[in-house]
């Protein structure tokens, strides 16, 4: 089944890229659960959107060479800072900044589409994910941008650690939690932008936070929860990649649903032991 994966180049970039996604999508987001902060990957995902709404657009009525993705990424990183500003200007109502910014993200991408002409088969491709878009110049940007998640991730893995359980003490202990929020928020920025091409704008989200949740119920410790997330999310990708492929339907449905099925099985993973547990207790 693999065989056409590793036989035409265009595929094998997108199982390539998908096998780099599927790291660095639940690495970030299992700090972005903890944190409590899911809904910042949707509001980035229709900022990244705009972005690459505005790219096509530029193409097509200016007919530039622009490409769309680095668009995206632009405005993903944007996005995120001006999160992050937002966040500071209401400091009691902090979580206001998302909706904030997927609104404009959502205004933005009407307003670009709508002067492109509307929707086109490229456009189709980033909303909801295509096993042929990957060009070779995408993977390496995806390349570059996933070296550089994991490094930065490692080298600061206990700040982040820290922020995410308790940022009270991270700031009271002299941890520059504003300085590594920000680092935290523009990576996060930077793999949403790069999964689109995989997964598709809509469905970015669900990358970040299906393969987290199943990791969850059945995880006894925050490094193996890590360590799971990127198994599901891996074998989401793949099982999702090679189905969308023989299916002919875009790969960011099927990659959601393996993702949904991997978290049921872990809930009912967890129930099947509590009730063994319980009985083992009767015996007893």
């Amino acid at each position: 089944m693999l065989a056409d994966f590793f036989q035409y180049d265009f595929l094998r970039y997108t199982f390539l890229t998908g096998l780099l996604i599927g790291i660095i999508a639940p690495l970030l987001g299992t700090f972005i659960v903890v944190r409590r902060l899911s809904l910042i990957a949707d509001a980035l995902s229709h900022v990244t959107l705009a972005g690459i709404s505005f790219g096509l657009m530029l193409e097509k009525l200016l007919v530039i060479s622009f490409s769309p993705l680095l668009g995206g990424m632009i405005f993903s990183v944007i996005g995120s800072i001006l999160i992050e500003r937002l966040r500071s200007v209401y400091k009691a109502y902090q979580e206001i900044a998302i909706p904030i910014i997927l609104s404009g993200g959502v205004g933005l991408s009407v307003i670009f589409i709508a002067l492109a002409n509307g929707f086109n088969n490229d456009l189709f491709n980033y909303l909801f994910g295509s096993v042929s878009a990957v060009s070779r110049s995408d993977f390496l940007m995806i390349v570059t941008i996933s070296i550089f998640v994991v490094f930065m991730v490692t080298i600061f893995y206990k700040e982040l650690f820290t922020l995410s359980f308790d940022e009270e003490h991270a700031t009271v202990s002299g941890l520059h939690s504003k300085t590594i929020h920000l680092l935290f928020i523009v990576l996060t920025a930077l793999v949403i932008a790069a999964s689109i091409r995989i997964v598709g704008v809509l469905l970015v989200s669900a990358l970040m936070t299906l393969p987290v949740a199943a990791a969850m119920r059945i995880a006894k410790g925050f490094k193996q929860m890590i360590g799971l997330s990127i198994l599901f999310g891996e074998l989401a990708i793949i099982i999702g990649l090679i189905s969308g492929y023989y299916l002919n339907i875009p790969p960011g449905g099927t990659i959601v649903m393996v993702s949904i099925l991997i978290l049921l099985i872990s809930i009912g993973m967890k129930r099947l032991k509590f009730f063994k547990a319980v009985k083992a207790r009767e015996i007893k």
